[in-house]
């Protein structure tokens, strides 16, 4: 298993723009990874959707957002960082959160100042602790991480709030408290990313949500701009509910999914080889011995999926 934060760092220290779809469990993950993107994130609204069943206004407690997070981290080899919200309470909690997001696995993490409980960055209804008080956070849970490596994320929302400016100016201060990153959140124009990434000597995050407040922008003029770390929280989630949607009434109106299999639905095999199971059968075969394949069985077909990425599978599958 790679070390996910040395490797987060390296990828931050080299040339060129970082893509990173947001994740909410390990098919998403792993979807991701066999994508090919370098370093993936955990969105706190995609999380607490999937999770919970509710929208983005601060429920999902830490130890909730923990287990899910361990086991993303857990199932893919590449870099994983975790929204930890406001840290879930003062300095304090928010110490715990980074001693357990980084034993988890986690390359690093984001942490906001929002007041508690948050709510999703373009939410109406936000409210912002006092700069001050975010820098005392931000010191402690640099602090708290035991290797200097794991990332700390600091974010903003006082755009939504108080002006660009005042964001610019929290920006600064958490620059200065140790924040390895900066994310200003809810943009509103390109001219802002602009003034921001100007203003800013740390890399940046930025987060492309559709039908958010900010306006969308290619990937490689973000990163001309000045922008590292280019996020897309919802993306997957969100295409997932519509991806559903569509099967769900297909299948209500014609009584069948045929006419929408293979083009809309992956096959059990397809399924099986994300998730490793030809990698679990050898692991079986090798500790019990060979199986009695059955009538029907289609293993031939998913070895046949799994040895085209013979080079990705770990040696031991959990």
């Amino acid at each position: 298993m790679i070390n996910g934060a040395r490797r987060l760092r390296e990828l931050l220290s080299q040339e060129g723009v970082l893509l990173c779809p947001g994740t909410f469990d390990c098919v998403s993950a792993k979807v991701a990874e066999r994508a090919g993107f370098p370093v993936l994130s955990i969105s706190g609204a995609a999380l607490a959707a999937s999770v919970l069943g509710y929208p983005d206004v601060g429920l999902p407690t830490m130890p909730e957002v923990l287990n899910q997070a361990r086991n993303i981290a857990r199932c893919v080899e590449v870099p994983v960082t975790v929204d930890a919200d406001t840290g879930y309470g003062n300095a304090l909690n928010a110490m715990r959160a980074t001693r357990e997001f980084e034993a988890a696995g986690l390359a690093g993490m984001m942490i906001e100042d929002q007041v508690f409980p948050k709510r999703c960055g373009h939410f109406e209804g936000k409210k912002v602790i006092p700069a001050e008080e975010m820098i005392i956070k931000l010191q402690a849970v640099c602090e708290a991480r035991r290797s200097d490596d794991f990332v700390i994320i600091a974010r903003t929302d006082a755009r939504g709030v108080h002006g660009i400016d005042e964001a610019i100016r929290r920006a600064l201060m958490y620059c200065e408290a140790g924040a390895d990153m900066i994310f200003v959140e809810a943009m509103m124009s390109v001219e802002e990313m602009r003034k921001v990434a100007k203003a800013i000597p740390k890399p940046l995050k930025a987060n492309m949500n559709d039908g958010g407040k900010t306006p969308p922008v290619h990937y490689n003029e973000l990163y001309e701009m000045g922008y590292k770390l280019i996020n897309y929280s919802g993306m997957l989630q969100r295409t997932a509910i519509r991806a559903m949607t569509d099967v769900a009434e297909i299948l209500k109106r014609e009584g069948t999914t045929a006419s929408a299999y293979p083009e809309k639905i992956c096959d059990m095999t397809e399924r099986s080889d994300l998730l490793g199971l030809s990698q679990f059968y050898e692991l079986e075969e090798r500790l019990y011995g060979k199986f009695l394949e059955t009538e029907g069985s289609w293993r031939k077909e998913l070895d046949e999926r799994s040895a085209v990425r013979k080079s990705e599978t770990r040696k031991i599958p959990i």
